[in-house]
């Protein structure tokens, strides 16, 4: 009985100590960031210092320097930046240090490198300059990309860039790993029936182990990547990989705006992640600051609470409404990309019960249509607002989603019309007036229609939504 009793003692004793002891938070991504590496139109430079400033408030550690239409980082590599260029370079790297961010130049040289044959000596010279001029500016960690350029030499590749980084080591004991992209950068790519294909095995064997690979999962763009993936990837390389996330870019949909949250991902043993943001840097600091989160505890990080927190923190009294527009355009897909929340499910939710219930008819149809038409409104006085409050309180943001803010308007106010048209009460509206009004209403599609090539939002909600109700009006 004494044994008993002491036994129960030392399991309430241990259970005490245990609920004393502080919890232990998800560790950080130890690096952890953005990569400005889209196509299309860079970034200003007084926008990149202000991302920088961004970045540090938000917690993340490390910014690449990849804009593809950098013809001195990629399509004419080998050529000095202009003094001008130089200057602002120097001045990014130290608002970088000012934020603790690390600021981390990448060279792109794979469109026309000689990496073996005579070529090769001068190219590894002409890299070995510009990659000093930018340590010369106070840079310490560098990449080099070999991502998007048909050449698979990557015995070359691997040769070229241990040579980079064991030169610049050399020289400078200061300068810290490097990071590199191969041209297999994704899963389905690197791989045939889970086999290393050659281009993969060679550069995975021959590159030096301390340089960082960055993948972007199985494909180039994907709805998600989880830690069986990370986990089967790493494998196959035989080292760990960084994650290069492609979201909220959209330079592949470039019509479209990506403001969701970063979600599904790995919850532990990522050692590295850069997000790809869009060529609008204000709007992409919503997708941003949520990927800030997820990076600092992965396991703990909820998208939804990340995300509506981002906006409130950003648009203040305007937060309601930009959630209701930032909730309309955040999934992006194509043929080969599929990533983000699906668009406004509130709505699409609305829409799916009114499609139900309009053929039976009778009061169920009818307060549906009634249903719907509120959350249309909703979405109407929302763009309103923004478009009234929005170029004063967050000019750049305006700036950057005003074509969309038009044809959201434009949408909802036109859906609202096609559901009038279809109200019971219509019917008694004199046959002309009706015919007019059907005119117009299909005029204002075909318009509408014409304008998502040049501004996409509500393409998985609201233009179906129009497409339904004309194919209705045509039918009654």
């Amino acid at each position: 009985m004494r044994l008993f009793r002491r036994s129960i003692f030392s399991i309430i004793l241990l259970l005490c100590l245990c609920l004393a002891l502080p919890s232990v938070s998800a560790s950080p991504i130890p690096l952890r960031g953005v990569v400005e590496g889209f196509y299309g139109t860079p970034w200003t430079h007084a926008q990149r210092l202000d991302m920088l400033a961004f970045m540090g408030r938000q917690g993340f550690n490390a910014y690449i320097y990849s804009p593809k239409d950098d013809q001195y980082a990629r399509a004419a590599w080998r050529v000095p930046y202009p003094e001008a260029q130089r200057r602002e370079l120097g001045e990014l790297v130290q608002q970088a240090d000012r934020a603790g961010v690390q600021f981390i130049y990448a060279l792109s040289p794979g469109l026309d490198s000689h990496f073996t044959g005579p070529g090769r000596e001068a190219d590894l010279q002409a890299a070995e300059a510009k990659l000093e001029s930018m340590y010369a500016l106070g840079v310490r960690r560098f990449a080099v990309f070999f991502d998007d350029i048909k050449n698979k030499d990557a015995a070359g590749q691997t040769a070229f860039i241990n040579a980079l980084s064991r030169t610049l080591r050399t020289r400078h004991r200061d300068v810290q790993t490097f990071l590199t992209v191969p041209v297999e950068y994704y899963y389905a790519d690197m791989q045939q029936e889970d086999v290393a294909k050659p281009y993969t095995k060679v550069f995975a064997a021959q590159l030096q182990p301390d340089i960082q690979v960055l993948y972007t999962g199985d494909g180039v763009v994907v709805p998600a990547l989880t830690q069986q993936e990370l986990q089967r990837a790493e494998t196959l390389y035989g080292r760990k990989l960084g994650i290069w996330w492609n979201y909220p870019v959209t330079d592949y949909l470039p019509a479209k705006l990506a403001l969701g949250p970063i979600g599904n991902l790995p919850q532990r043993d990522a050692n590295a992640i850069f997000f790809n943001p869009m060529q609008y840097p204000e709007l992409s600091k919503i997708a941003l600051a949520t990927g800030a989160v997820y990076a600092k505890e992965p396991e703990k990080y909820v998208p939804e609470q990340a995300w509506r927190q981002a906006i409130a923190a950003q648009y203040g009294d305007l937060a309601e409404d930009m959630a209701l527009f930032a909730g309309a355009t955040q999934h992006m897909e194509n043929a080969w990309a599929k990533v983000g929340p699906q668009d406004d499910q509130v709505l699409q939710q609305a829409i799916a019960q009114w499609q139900a219930a309009w053929p039976q008819g009778g009061e169920a149809a009818e307060r549906s249509r009634l249903s719907l038409d509120a959350q249309l409104q909703r979405r109407l006085t929302a763009c309103e607002r923004l478009q009234r409050a929005l170029p004063q309180a967050n000019p750049e943001a305006y700036k950057e989603c005003e074509p969309q803010l038009m044809q959201w308007h434009g949408l909802c106010e036109t859906a609202r019309l096609g559901l009038q048209l279809l109200a019971p009460e219509h019917q008694g509206v004199p046959v002309m007036q009706r015919k007019v009004q059907r005119s117009q209403f299909q005029n204002q599609c075909r318009h509408l229609a014409d304008e998502q090539a040049h501004a996409v939002i509500g393409d998985t909600t609201l233009v179906p939504l129009l497409a339904y109700i004309n194919r209705t009006l045509l039918r009654i």
